[in-house]
């Protein structure tokens, strides 16, 4: 597999950087949006090749791209440019189209979003009409008691005790030098912390109602930020009331951070899989 290559590109004269591995004739084009505090790189796992999405992705067929959200890479110093949600849907599809360019793009546009990233994720998919499916992972309507713990202290100043933790164990489930290298970033962009205020009881709920694509929604069994009992599944997958399909990926040995977890081969097999059902379904639409 080749390597991903990286690209800087200017949308609304902001630059925009990511990750692309190409595909001769794509079946289609997967984006995947990564969490806070993170880049691009979750999604090529480093000196792991075998667990990279975007590598798994290529060597599938399907021309894979992973942004560096906004605020983040390229873009960090341009904060005012992505204060509104409808600025940083702007940046990202304008980065992506102009990574792309004139190539073929397929059935369409497959989104992948990971925590945070699901905000990015959902909202191009509901602005766009060449999105064919949705894979979310990540993300919730409830926290954990741990997790809500830790929310009530941020809201009120207080520095964050054991997020870390909540985000990163079992500490087995990931390569050491993942736990030792990808943990150490700092800081995210500065629309998030109304942003993740807000997710859980009012965007996610509301994004959730528009989409009319497929969506699968990945639980890891190590899953420590959010509930994912059976009622709290129900309760999302109620959410989607207008999709044509929505199913579950119960992820095993997997923890918060899929994409770099020892079970991200198996993971990402789950998520091209139903990528390709997207692809036929899409296809199917088109020819009937």
């Amino acid at each position: 597999m080749s390597a991903p290559r990286p690209r800087v590109v200017l949308a609304d004269g902001v630059p925009m950087s990511g990750l692309v591995a190409e595909a001769d004739d794509p079946r289609a084009v997967i984006v995947a949006f990564h969490g806070g505090s993170s880049t691009a790189a979750y999604f090529d796992c480093p000196g792991h090749p075998q667990l990279s999405l975007l590598r798994a992705g290529a060597a599938a067929g399907y021309t894979t791209v992973a942004l560096d959200r906004p605020g983040y890479g390229s873009s960090a110093p341009y904060p005012d440019a992505m204060a509104q949600p409808e600025q940083r849907v702007a940046l990202a599809r304008g980065a992506l189209d102009k990574m792309l360019g004139a190539k073929s793009r397929g059935a369409g546009v497959f989104l992948v979003g990971h925590s945070a990233g699901c905000e990015m994720a959902m909202r191009i998919g509901v602005a766009f009409a060449d999105v064919i499916g949705l894979e979310l992972a990540g993300t919730g309507v409830r926290y954990t008691p741990a997790m809500a713990d830790i929310m009530r202290a941020a809201m009120t100043n207080e520095r964050p005790v054991g997020l870390r933790e909540l985000l990163w164990t079992p500490e087995h489930v990931y390569p050491p030098e993942v736990l030792s290298g990808m943990t150490n970033s700092s800081g995210g962009a500065r629309y998030e912390a109304e942003m993740t205020k807000n997710w859980p009881r009012q965007d996610f709920p509301a994004l959730a109602a528009q989409v009319r694509v497929p969506v699968q929604f990945s639980v890891a069994e190590f899953e420590q930020v959010w509930r994912t009992d059976p009622e709290t599944l129900a309760k999302i997958g109620a959410m989607f009331s207008s999709a044509p399909r929505f199913a579950i990926n119960e992820q095993s040995g997997g923890g918060h951070n899929l994409s770099l977890s020892l079970a991200a081969e198996a993971y990402h097999a789950k998520v091209l899989a139903f990528v390709e059902e997207c692809v036929l379904a899409q296809q199917g639409l088109e020819t009937g």
